[in-house]
C-alpha cells in the first residue's frame, strides 16, 4: 500500500522519520521537509520500515549523489544530503543524545577536512573475480570500479586489481602519506599476484596473503604531522589522517602531569605524542603486532619515557596503580569495559580524554563517569565524511 507523508525529522541512523496511522515510519535516504511517496516492507509492532516510490515535494538540500553505487553500497549513507545538512545531522545527534541522556546543553565544535578521498584504508569483498562491497545487510556484492570516499593511490590501484589473481576472497589495501600500498589478502583459494606488473605503476610496499608476506614486508610506515609509525597490515591506524592530525594537536596541548596511561593504545600513537609533556607513559594493548610496532615506533620518535603491556585492557588495569595524572581511552565501537570504566572511576585520575568511533556508546559510558567528573570539551570530528558515522572528542576533569 502507498502512503504520502512528510519527513518530520532523523533517527540515529539518519532516516528520516514519518508518521503512518499513528505508527513511526523510517524513510532511508529522506530529508527533513520532503513530502514522499512511500512503500511500507517492514511492518513491526511498534515501528514500520519503507522505501521511497516518488520524492512529492523535494528539499532544496537534497544533490544528486556523484557515486554511481550509491544506494546499493553498503558504504556512505548521507551522499543524498549536501555536505551542510549532513554536518547538520551529526550536530544535532550529538546535541539532542547528550541533552537526553545527560541532560546538558552542548556547542558542538564540529571539524571537517575533506569530504572526499580520505580513507588511507578499503576493506573489498571478491567473488567469482570481481570485487567491491557488500549490499546494505545482505552478502550481495556491488561490483565497483573506484571508491570516492578512498585515497587516489587507492583508487589507482583497483584500476590494476586484476593483477591480484584472486577469484574469491577478501583484500584490504591501505596507503601511506606517501602513497606506498601495503595489501592484505584472504582467500582459501591459490592466489599468485604478478608482482612485477603491479609494482609498474604502483609503490608496492608489501602483499600478505593468509597473514603471511609473499612480497615485501607486512608493514610500513605512517606520518602524521611530525611523527613517524610502523604499521602492520593488521594493526589499527586511523583511517583519515588529516583528523587524525586534529586529534594529536589536541592531546598535545591537553596532556600534561606526571603519569599518564594510554589504553587501547594501538600502535602507540596517543601515548608517544603526548609522551613530551609527561614524565612517564603507559600504554596497554591487547594484539600483539600493535605492541611490536609502538615497540619500534617509541625509538623511531626518540621516546623513552614510554612503556607498553601486552593484554586486554579490562585485566590488564588491574594490575596498575591508581596514580596516573592523565588517562586517555580509544577504546572500540562496543565503548568501555565494565572493568576499564570500574578502574577509571576508582583511579579518579584528574583529566581523562575519551575519543570515540561510537557516540552512543560513549554516551552509556558519561551515564558512570559524569558521577565523578564534569565535561569540559566536546568536539566532533568528521572523520567519515557522507556516512553517519561521526567520531567524538570527549575531555573531562574531575569534579
Amino acid at each position: 500500500m502507498k502512503y504520502k507523508s512528510n519527513i518530520e525529522k532523523y533517527d540515529n541512523h539518519a532516516r528520516g522519520i514519518t508518521k503512518i496511522e499513528n505508527k513511526i515510519t523510517f524513510v532511508p535516504y529522506s530529508i527533513i521537509g520532503e513530502v514522499v511517496e512511500i512503500k511500507v516492507t517492514k511492518d513491526e509492532k511498534k515501528y514500520n520500515e519503507a522505501t521511497i516510490l516518488d520524492i512529492i515535494k523535494k528539499s532544496s538540500k537534497r544533490v544528486e549523489p556523484k557515486c554511481p553505487y550509491y544506494g546499493e553500497c553498503g558504504g556512505c549513507d548521507l551522499l543524498h544530503m549536501s555536505n551542510d545538512e549532513a554536518i547538520n545531522y551529526k550536530k544535532t545527534f550529538l546535541k539532542d543524545l547528550f541533552q537526553k541522556n545527560h541532560d546538558l546543553e552542548i556547542e558542538v565544535d564540529f571539524i571537517q577536512k575533506n569530504e572526499f578521498e580520505y580513507r588511507n584504508k578499503i576493506t573489498l569483498k571478491v567473488m567469482n573475480g570481481k570485487y567491491g562491497y557488500y549490499q546494505n545487510n545482505t552478502h550481495k556484492l556491488v561490483d565497483i570500479k573506484s571508491c570516492l570516499t578512498a585515497k587516489k593511490s587507492i583508487n589507482n590501484f583497483l584500476i590494476d586489481f586484476h593483477h591480484l589473481n584472486i577469484q574469491n576472497g577478501e583484500v584490504i589495501i591501505r596507503s601511506n602519506y606517501n602513497n606506498e600500498l601495503l595489501i592484505a589478502i584472504q582467500s582459501e583459494e591459490i592466489v599468485k599476484p604478478n608482482f612485477d606488473k603491479i609494482k609498474e605503476n604502483h609503490k608496492l610496499v608489501g602483499i600478505v596473503l593468509n597473514n603471511k608476506p609473499i612480497y615485501g614486508k607486512g608493514l610500513f610506515i605512517e606520518k602524521v604531522n611530525n611523527y613517524y609509525f610502523q604499521v602492520s597490515y593488521n594493526s589499527f591506524f586511523q583511517i583519515n589522517l588529516e583528523i587524525c592530525a586534529i586529534i594529536f594537536d589536541f592531546i598535545k596541548k591537553c596532556a600534561s602531569g606526571n603519569k599518564l596511561l594510554d589504553l587501547y593504545c594501538g600502535v602507540g600513537t596517543l601515548g608517544i605524542v603526548a609522551a613530551n609533556n609527561v614524565k612517564k607513559v603507559v600504554g596497554i594493548e591487547v594484539f600483539e603486532n600493535a605492541i611490536t610496532n609502538a615497540l619500534i615506533n617509541k625509538k623511531m620518535n626518540k621516546v623513552d619515557n614510554i612503556d607498553f603491556i601486552l593484554g586486554n585492557t579490562n585485566n590488564a588495569v588491574n594490575k596498575l596503580k591508581n596514580n596516573f595524572d592523565y588517562i586517555i581511552v580509544d577504546p572500540p565501537r562496543s565503548g568501555l569495559d565494565q572493568k576499564t570504566l570500574d578502574y577509571i572511576i576508582k583511579c579518579k585520575s584528574p583529566n581523562l580524554i575519551y575519543i570515540s568511533c561510537n557516540p552512543i556508546t560513549l554516551s552509556k559510558n558519561l551515564k558512570e563517569l559524569l558521577q565523578i567528573y564534569e565535561l569540559k570539551t566536546i568536539k566532533a570530528l568528521d572523520m567519515f565524511p557522507n556516512t553517519k558515522h561521526v567520531e567524538c572528542m570527549v575531555l573531562l576533569s574531575l569534579k
